[in-house]
C-alpha cells in the first residue's frame, strides 16, 4: 500500500499534458506512399522522388511513390480523395489541380473540400517561346508577326485545359492575336514540334525549355513571372515587355485527403520544409528552373483559393471544357 500511495502521489505532482499530446500517435510507424498523377519522368514525378527520398531517411520508413497517371491529373487525385487521411497517403500535385474544378464538368470529387493542403513546395514559371524560323525577338515584335499571319499563330499546348493552353487562350486575348491550338501528349512531343518548326510556339514551363534556350535551338519572347529568373536572366518577364499583370506557372505541392488533424499536417509541412530548406534540395530546384517557394499550411490555403479563382476566370474567358 505504501508503494501504491508514493506512485499515486508522484503521478499528481506530476504536471498533465494536454489532451492532444496524450493522443498523439507516432507518425510514420509503417511505409508511406505518395500519388503522383504524372507518369515517371516528368517535373513532378522527379520533385516528388526527391522529396520521398529525404523524407524516407527522416522518418525511418519508406515512401514508395505511386504514379497514377491519366485524365489530367483526375485519376490520381481521385484514389487520394478516396483514402484515409492518416497521413499514410500524400499526393505531389500540380496547379492541374486548381484548374480541374472549373474544367471538368463531372468530377468525382472536390478538389478543395476532399483535400487538406499540406505545403508549397516551388513555382516554375510559364515562358513563351518560339520556333527559330519565327522572325521575332521580343514581345513585341512576335505580336506584330503573329496579327500579319493568314492563319494565325499556332501554339503547341500540352492538351486541353492545361496552364499551357489556358495561358495562350489568355494571351491571344490579351494580345489580340489569331491563335490555333495544337494539342500533345506531354513535353516531349510538343518540344519535338516546336524545334522542328512545325508549330509556332508554345507557353512551356522553364524547366521543359531550358536545355533549348540556353542552345539557342529555341527562341525565349517572354517570362510569365512577377520577376526575371536566373537560369535566363536576359529574358524579360511580360510586364517588363509592356503586357501588365500577365503571369502564368506551374506550380508543385503536397495533399492529403481531407480530415487530417492539424498536428499532422503541421508535422509533415514542418517535415517537408527543412527538406527544401537544404540548400542541396534548393540549388537542384533552381537548376531545374524552379522559383523556390516554401509555403506553411495556413498560407497554401490562401494560395489555393486565390489560384483556384484566377484559373476559373482563364477557364472561362477560354471556354475550355472536360466532361
Amino acid at each position: 500500500m505504501k508503494i501504491a500511495r508514493r506512485g499515486l502521489g508522484l503521478l499528481a505532482a506530476a504536471p498533465l499534458l494536454p489532451v492532444a499530446a496524450q493522443a498523439q500517435p507516432a507518425f510514420p510507424t509503417r511505409p508511406v506512399r505518395m500519388v503522383v498523377p504524372y507518369p515517371p519522368g516528368g517535373a513532378t514525378d522527379v520533385i516528388a522522388r526527391m522529396i520521398a527520398e529525404k523524407l524516407s531517411a527522416q522518418w525511418g520508413q519508406p515512401v514508395v511513390i505511386e504514379n497514377r497517371a491519366g485524365a489530367g491529373t483526375t485519376i490520381g487525385a481521385e484514389v487520394v480523395a478516396r483514402s484515409e487521411p492518416d497521413g499514410y497517403t500524400l499526393y505531389e500535385t500540380t496547379s492541374a489541380h486548381t484548374i480541374s474544378k472549373s474544367l471538368y464538368r463531372n468530377l468525382s470529387y472536390d478538389p478543395i473540400r476532399d483535400f487538406t493542403a499540406i505545403t508549397l513546395t516551388a513555382i516554375i514559371p510559364l515562358v513563351l517561346v518560339v520556333a527559330k524560323r519565327v522572325p521575332a525577338t521580343d514581345l513585341a515584335s512576335f505580336v506584330a508577326w503573329g496579327k500579319a499571319q493568314p492563319h494565325g499563330v499556332t501554339f503547341g499546348t500540352t492538351g486541353n485545359g492545361t496552364a499551357q493552353h489556358l495561358t495562350a487562350a489568355l494571351f491571344k486575348l490579351k494580345a489580340g492575336v489569331n491563335a490555333e491550338f495544337v494539342p500533345y501528349r506531354g513535353d516531349a512531343p510538343l518540344n519535338t514540334d516546336v524545334l522542328a518548326g512545325l508549330v509556332d510556339a508554345s507557353f512551356s514551363t522553364l524547366s521543359a525549355v531550358l536545355p533549348y534556350i540556353k542552345s539557342g535551338d529555341m527562341k525565349a519572347i517572354g517570362l510569365a513571372h512577377n520577376r526575371r529568373m536566373d537560369a535566363i536572366a536576359d529574358v524579360p518577364t511580360f510586364a517588363e515587355s509592356g503586357m501588365a499583370d500577365f503571369e502564368a506557372a506551374t506550380w508543385f505541392g503536397t495533399f492529403a485527403p481531407a480530415g487530417m488533424t492539424n498536428a499532422l499536417r503541421e508535422k509533415i509541412a514542418r517535415d517537408i520544409s527543412a527538406i527544401v530548406a537544404e540548400p542541396a534540395f534548393t540549388q537542384r530546384l533552381v537548376e531545374m528552373g524552379s522559383d523556390v517557394t516554401n509555403l506553411p499550411p495556413a498560407r497554401f490555403d490562401q494560395f489555393i483559393a486565390a489560384e483556384t479563382a484566377r484559373w476559373a476566370e482563364a477557364v472561362r474567358v477560354s471556354g475550355a471544357t472536360v466532361n
